[in-house]
């Protein structure tokens, strides 16, 4: 069973839900704003549990963040208690120019038969609002422009504009997921010793004026169009640094986190 009460009181959203465009809206940047992109359970070698009671109690009840097979497992979890149609895809990411193995989690919702895109897990670069499924019609989020793209290799391609070029984000086709497929995923992405989310420690949340993310030692402050940089010692103080940018809690020392690649 899915509490609705507890997971909006845990986004900060108060009202009823219903499975409108507006309301998806509505539950997407609530949750991006509210619960961190991170990925520090891997960086204390710990098992990635996506069932649906350990995602909830990691995410909603203690209050933790998670990557995007935890964040957007959530949020499908809390679609579908609201009654939207909805479903994973799963996608390759291409930010290092490289597609990578179907590693990235996203939903596909349909409402009165259009169908949307939603993402909540995607870190820095995350989509604001959901994307109709529409090729070739760049939309402006919170100063964010994107599109999608047709791809012949991959289906659909999300590129962000950066200056006057486009960039390529992430993949995806619209081909049935299930579970075993984002096990799979889940298990390589949070595991194997090539992966970027077990050779580096990251962190995201959206703020009002912008967006805080770190990147191993590098906390970014990206405020009012201006972009400030600071190196996180090595020590306790990175610990209570991951509390005060991402409300993120780790009751641990600092020297139980794995060193990371520079």
């Amino acid at each position: 069973m899915f509490d609705q009460n507890e997971y909006l009181h845990r986004i900060k959203y108060s009202g009823e839900v219903k499975a409108t465009i507006e309301h998806l809206r509505f539950l997407q940047h609530a949750q991006l704003f509210t619960i961190p992109f991170e990925n520090f359970d891997i960086c204390l070698n710990r098992t990635i549990q996506l069932e649906p009671t350990r995602l909830f109690q990691k995410l909603v009840q203690s209050q933790r963040g998670g990557y995007c097979f935890e964040l957007n497992g959530l949020f499908l979890m809390a679609l579908k208690s609201f009654g939207f149609d909805a479903r994973a895809l799963l996608g390759r990411v291409h930010t290092t120019g490289t597609p990578s193995g179907r590693g990235h989690q996203i939903s596909l919702v349909v409402i009165q038969g259009k169908q949307w895109i939603a993402d909540v897990g995607f870190g820095g670069a995350t989509i604001h609002a959901p994307i109709p499924l529409i090729v070739n019609q760049p939309i402006t989020q919170n100063g964010q422009t994107v599109r999608l793209v047709e791809d012949p290799n991959f289906g659909f391609m999300l590129q962000k504009k950066n200056n006057d070029e486009w960039e390529n984000l992430y993949s995806f086709d619209l081909e049935y997921v299930c579970p075993a497929d984002i096990k799979y995923g889940n298990y390589y992405t949070s595991t194997n010793s090539g992966s970027f989310f077990v050779t580096s420690r990251v962190a995201a949340l959206p703020v009002n004026e912008g967006i805080i993310t770190l990147f191993n030692r590098t906390l970014t402050k990206q405020l009012e169009g201006k972009e400030t940089k600071y190196q996180l010692a090595e020590n306790q103080t990175y610990i209570e640094s991951l509390k005060t940018y991402f409300g993120i809690e780790l009751d641990v020392l600092y020297s139980e986190l794995k060193p990371f690649v520079e």
